[in-house]
């Protein structure tokens, strides 16, 4: 056992490794070298709050304007995400410090607030709602600085020092909001090597803030801008009463520290925000059990397999004096045509495009193309393969349905094609509307919409119609036993043979193998966390392929032991079990880790769960019916059969 977990820390080590590789740059985030005085845009990206799940964009509060907004052109997946990046007028130089400036263009001129404006950003305070900001393509981060549970001594020396995404616009005491309208930046540099007679260079490697509510009366401000900050025991804060209109100053200061820090390993401050110990330790587990599990799984089943094949040989050269019993007794009917084939192999189809498009996305973003750094690029990747996986769909589910002795090729495309995006795309515009009702950046625009419509009937459904063509040209798959006439009569099953019981016995064994993983993905879409542990998911997808297809080859063996032969969509729908489990855990995550309260923002948190639901019981029933389809036809092909 110590041997087996020393291995897989080394294969884990490796994949890491293969993660974090920087030797190269990815297209589209070359480091830009600054001179001092040269400027430092800072852009905003939007306001999240993990307690709504509606992002707004910047401009949606009163926050001091620039004289032309401009806003950054997006790719797909940053217009998904809701991120609407935007120029700000904050004036931020290389190297070039700051004591204090006032935001807007008129000093003497505090900002004035409307009682609308006042009420929408008590509103924004009270739903916990944080800002984004970025400088050189670098998330802002807040640092929090905390004792741990160490011993008495230790607590003196070090502090755990932890960094939060955005800042928060502000805070409540009572019934009191106070915003955040002193934003003090902390940004670090990194002098690069350069020869005697040049000039120094410098790149951007870390981008801090600590915001500060600072009365009216306590900032002084004069003519050119300029501001002095009070004593930190003698200010209060800026209170925003939402029953009246509020006069404030909106101010900044800059501060650059000299860094160690390489500018390829700048990301790693945002993504060591968790502790990576459970991690290791909960991967190393699940492997362990998994591949123990599935060892003892395999043993069981080759040995009864073995004794079996050799009792029916046997049997056959007795002349048949012996009854036949078991699995090799529905060896006329175990190849006959489910009902619904077209919806089967349609859904198979899709399961097919799923999984191809997850594999690569995986291998890809393990190799480090996907980064973080590089914006909104995993959501446009996975949209884009799964367009393009469509014509491995089509081929898998064409083949499929000619050998379920489908005819109707054209309508069998076109379900394909259609049924599960269909189901998609209406689940995404129902919410999307609610979105839309709420202003949210959140929303999918109108001409993404058409746009994403466009690719799914011109790039997505041609391909499913090519791979759909060839697929059912191509030979069907060769079934090794002859199919009767009339179907035979099944036995009564057994309680324990029950769809509901399998998927919840099925479930059990790929979900272990998943959910510590699926809480770093659950708090990477909803508490607007980094997901960046490639490596990892890497080998738990290969760990859910390998036990969803063991465990799906043992339902069906004890299926056709019992004597019934409808499997196809039985298989289909318990090798999915785990969907079940991670629903009830979306369930437990929502009471336990959220604090949604609100109608709107459980209405979609529970539809993109659903559709996560969706695609997961697809990708893991389509793993489960091809090893469940491949096992059958290799056991029956091992007996005589006359």
């Amino acid at each position: 056992f110590c041997f087996l977990q020393e291995r897989l820390r080394y294969v884990l080590g490796l994949l890491l490794l293969l993660h974090s590789t920087n030797s190269f740059y990815v297209p589209g985030v070359a480091p830009i070298n600054f001179h001092r005085n040269d400027p430092v845009e800072i852009k905003a990206v939007k306001l999240t709050s993990s307690r709504t799940q509606l992002p707004y964009e910047y401009y949606s509060l009163p926050f001091c304007e620039p004289s032309k907004i401009t806003y950054k052109a997006e790719n797909l997946g940053e217009v998904l995400r809701g991120d609407r990046i935007v120029n700000t007028p904050f004036q931020v130089s290389m190297n070039v410090e700051k004591k204090c400036e006032v935001l807007c263009n008129f000093p003497n001129k505090p900002v004035t607030l409307t009682v609308e404006q006042s009420k929408l950003i008590a509103e924004r305070i009270r739903e916990d709602y944080y800002v984004h900001l970025i400088a050189d393509n670098l998330p802002v981060a807040t640092r929090l600085e905390f004792y741990s549970n160490r011993e008495e001594e230790e607590k003196k020396k070090e502090k755990d020092v932890q960094f939060e995404h955005g800042y928060r616009l502000g805070f409540m005491d009572g019934n009191k909001f106070y915003l955040h309208n002193h934003l003090s930046f902390i940004l670090y540099y990194h002098r690069e090597d350069v020869e005697e007679s040049q000039e120094h260079t410098y790149r951007v490697v870390r981008f801090e803030v600590i915001p500060q509510s600072i009365k009216l009366e306590d900032l002084k401000a004069d003519e050119k801008s300029m501001c002095t900050l009070p004593e930190a025991t003698g200010s209060a804060p800026q209170e925003i009463d939402p029953t009246k209109e509020n006069q404030l100053l909106f101010t900044y200061s800059v501060h650059w520290e000299e860094s160690d820090i390489k500018w390829a390993s700048r990301w790693d401050t945002y993504l060591t925000m968790s502790d990576v110990q459970i991690h290791w330790f909960s991967i190393i587990n699940s492997v362990v059990v998994v591949f123990f599990l599935s060892g003892i799984l395999s043993m069981i089943i080759i040995r009864t397999l073995r004794k079996d094949i050799a009792n029916y040989n046997k049997e056959d050269d007795i002349e048949d004096t012996m009854e036949e019993s078991g699995w090799k007794l529905v060896h006329g009917d175990v190849f006959r045509p489910p009902q619904y084939p077209m919806i089967l192999s349609s859904l198979l189809g899709s399961g097919i495009q799923l999984f191809c498009m997850i594999l690569i996305v995986i291998f890809v973003a393990m190799l480090g193309m996907l980064s973080p750094s590089s914006r909104g690029a995993l959501m446009t990747t996975a949209c884009f393969l799964f367009m393009f996986m469509g014509v491995f769909g089509g081929f898998f589910a064409g083949r499929l349905y000619r050998t379920l002795k489908g005819h109707r090729w054209k309508k069998g495309a076109f379900c394909t094609a259609t049924l599960y995006p269909g189901v998609v795309f209406g689940i995404c515009f129902v919410l999307n509307c609610f979105i839309w009702g709420k202003h949210s950046s959140g929303a999918v625009p109108f001409p993404t919409m058409v746009a994403l419509l466009c690719m799914w009937f011109g790039i997505s459904l041609p391909l499913v119609y090519l791979g759909y063509y060839f697929g059912f040209r191509k030979q069907p798959y060769d079934n090794p036993v002859r199919t009767n006439q009339i179907p035979r009569q099944i036995p009564e099953q057994r309680w324990y043979m029950n769809k509901f019981v399998g998927i919840l016995m099925a479930g059990i064994l790929p979900f272990g193998a998943m959910f510590i993983e699926l809480f770093f993905i659950f708090s990477a879409i909803w508490e607007n966390q980094f997901y960046y542990l490639f490596g990892f998911l890497f080998l738990v997808f290969i760990i859910l392929v390998v036990s969803c297809s063991q465990i799906s080859i043992v339902m069906v063996y004890f299926q056709l032991c019992a004597e019934d032969y409808r499997w196809w969509w039985r298989t289909f729908l318990v090798s999915g079990g785990s969907a079940f489990y991670v629903l009830i855990y979306a369930v437990f995550y929502f009471v336990n880790k959220l604090d949604i309260v609100e109608f709107i923002p459980s209405l979609l948190y529970f539809g993109y769960t659903a559709l996560m639901v969706l695609s997961f019981w697809l990708l893991t029933g389509t793993i489960g019916f091809y090893a469940a389809y491949m096992f059958v036809r290799k056991i029956y092909a091992a007996v005589k059969i006359d």
